[in-house]
């Protein structure tokens, strides 16, 4: 919600571009770890979500670059979301590492 909020104060021009951009992947985030959650029963299914997780993660950092590099965010309000995300991405690599630590048992039929 921080970089939809500071979003907003993008250049109009940017509307169809970094501003929409920045905005899907970090919500995205949010929206594949919800799946990966939900699939824990198949380790495939749930090692695929957390890896898009991954990539959007890592996409919305390189978008937080683009921003400060543009002037439309200061770069320690950019460099205090980057560390978030650093610290989304290394629980990401730990739960990809070791996905049988959050997967449900089998069901029995």
């Amino acid at each position: 919600m921080r970089i939809f909020e500071l979003s907003k104060g993008f250049p109009v021009e940017e509307r169809y571009s970094l501003t929409d951009q920045i905005r899907r992947s970090s919500r995205s985030v949010c929206a594949n770890l919800a799946e990966a959650w939900r699939k824990r029963r198949y380790r495939a299914a749930f090692v695929s979500k957390l890896s898009d997780c991954e990539a959007e993660a890592a996409e919305t950092q390189t978008w937080l670059e683009f921003a400060v590099k543009c002037g439309y965010l200061d770069p320690e309000t950019a460099r205090d979301l980057y560390q978030r995300y650093n610290e989304i991405l290394s629980q990401l690599i730990q739960m990809l590492s070791h996905p049988e630590r959050w997967l449900l048992p089998p069901t029995k039929k």
